[in-house]
């Protein structure tokens, strides 16, 4: 690195110094967000919106391809509502938004501030559905929730926040756990094949299930300090939610029964997902299939030569841009080439192209990839389909990396020393057998800060022990440290 570049990336902590004020100065100096003036909530300024917007785009394609369909529902929910299931109650009430009062009048009936819908769409299904014609209710919503956190984080943990939410209403058992599974999976794909983060599938213990839920599924991932990341979850609701809200439908055989019920989300948090896993000392490195500009078209152009460069440069702009590939051209006279190099590459643009006189001359341009630094020289005809052959290569490198990445911070052990070793000087996913008991789990947390981050569904059991109280046990489990 040249002392023009250390200069340009002196405001990014390095992460083996600092890996949180790296963090929030990558996305500071990246111009994904920025702080607002209510604590714990964050602007999130057009270049981080964008990549939002793609990400939402391919997930709602999925979401849409099952069958789904999208609503809105109010983002004040009646108390009433939330006080009818207890156990929602007790797993929010720390996190809730109230509303008491419209304008100067205080209201009859205070309201919360959506911490997430199934209280308030439980009310509407309630109405909706009368018969087994009804169903199954397959709707998804995308907006903003608010849970009053203590401690914040751009992106990862915000007192507001985007998401998608699904909540589905069906006639058995054994389609709502199909159901949930199915959206777990759209998660799964989602999350590897468009943002290139390797995830592990599982379902959540007792202890750290959604409130409610009968079961709760996720899928985790480990992020580039060693740390896992609930990049998603999906819930089987069983009937809980149906009996307390008198969801019944009259069946076939004129019986009346309670529906079956899921609920499963992702949220901004998929972002600081991204920032994590591929991101560098050099800032973002984003995945080709979701960065809001693809690639960035660079003219070496000195006034000399301007003239003569700029239109080249612009038929090339629009030749890739024809191609349906999100491409910008920087063409700002202020700045140097360098500096443009250097702002580029902090935004994480996947692939650069760099075009001069001399290229021009030689009928050829340059490319530059984010992911591994490599460059190489193109035809310029032959650009309009190397550049699309090149970006799949990225997606797929970068998604090989986090991978890898993973594999080589994954660990097995069911010694109890060496797990307290790992996880405090290592990190990275454990691997280890667990009783199954709440209060061993509980004791494993206060005393290494590490939690049973899933059940996963890829491993065999095998006869052992616990790894804290040596009771028999084949069941194998995913610790981690996490966000």
């Amino acid at each position: 690195m040249g002392k023009k570049d250390k200069e340009f990336v002196k405001e990014i902590t390095p992460r083996a110094e600092d890996y949180s004020q790296w963090y929030l100065d990558v996305i500071l100096k990246a111009q994904m967000m920025d702080y607002s003036p209510v604590k714990g909530c964050m602007v999130i300024r057009p270049y981080g919106f964008t990549l939002w917007e793609n990400m939402q785009a391919g997930l709602d394609e999925r979401i849409k391809a099952t069958g789904h369909r999208n609503a809105y529902f109010p983002l004040f929910i009646p108390e009433s509502l939330l006080q009818k299931e207890a156990d929602h109650v007790e797993g929010f009430a720390p996190e809730v938004a109230w509303v008491t009062h419209g304008g100067n009048e205080k209201l009859s009936e205070r309201l919360l501030v959506r911490p997430t819908s199934e209280t308030i769409i439980c009310e509407m299904f309630s109405r909706w559905i009368q018969s087994y014609r009804d169903l199954p209710v397959l709707m998804n919503q995308w907006c903003n929730v608010v849970r009053w956190e203590k401690v914040t984080r751009p992106f990862l943990r915000t007192s507001e926040f985007l998401w998608q939410e699904g909540h589905t209403a069906h006639r058995s058992e054994e389609e709502a756990e199909e159901h949930t599974l199915r959206m777990l999976e759209v998660y799964r794909d989602f999350v590897e094949n468009d943002l290139a983060v390797p995830v592990v599938k599982g379902q959540k213990t007792e202890n750290e299930k959604f409130a409610g839920a009968r079961e709760t599924y996720s899928i985790e991932a480990l992020m580039s300090d060693g740390k896992a990341l609930q990049a998603g979850t999906s819930h089987n609701l069983g009937t809980h939610f149906a009996k307390v809200f008198d969801i019944t439908y009259l069946d076939s055989d004129g019986e009346l029964k309670h529906v079956w019920q899921t609920s499963w989300g992702v949220s901004t948090r998929l972002v600081g997902a991204i920032i994590m896993v591929h991101g560098d000392d050099r800032g973002l490195v984003l995945p080709p299939k979701v960065a809001p500009t693809q690639v960035i078209l660079v003219p070496i152009a000195p006034k000399k030569v301007r003239e003569e460069v700029l239109p080249k440069a612009a038929a090339i702009y629009e030749e890739i841009k024809e191609a349906g590939i999100r491409i910008e051209m920087d063409d700002r006279e202020e700045y140097s080439p360098g500096w443009k190099f250097n702002e580029w590459e902090m935004k994480g643009v996947p692939l650069r192209i760099e075009v001069g006189p001399r290229d021009l001359e030689a009928g050829q341009a340059v490319l530059a990839r984010r992911d591994n630094g490599e460059k190489e020289t193109v035809a310029i005809g032959d650009l309009k389909a190397r550049v699309p052959i090149l970006l799949g290569e990225i997606q797929a490198n970068m998604f090989e990396k986090a991978k890898n990445f993973r594999e080589e911070n994954t660990y097995r052990t069911d010694d109890y020393e060496e797990f307290k070793k790992i996880i405090e000087e290592k990190r990275g996913f454990v691997i280890s057998r667990w009783c199954g008991h709440g209060e061993c789990e509980q004791a494993i947390k206060e005393e290494t800060k590490a939690t049973i981050r899933c059940i996963p569904f890829n491993l065999e059991a095998s006869p052992g022990k616990c790894l804290r109280c040596g009771t028999e046990s084949d069941k194998l489990v995913y610790f981690a440290r996490a966000y």
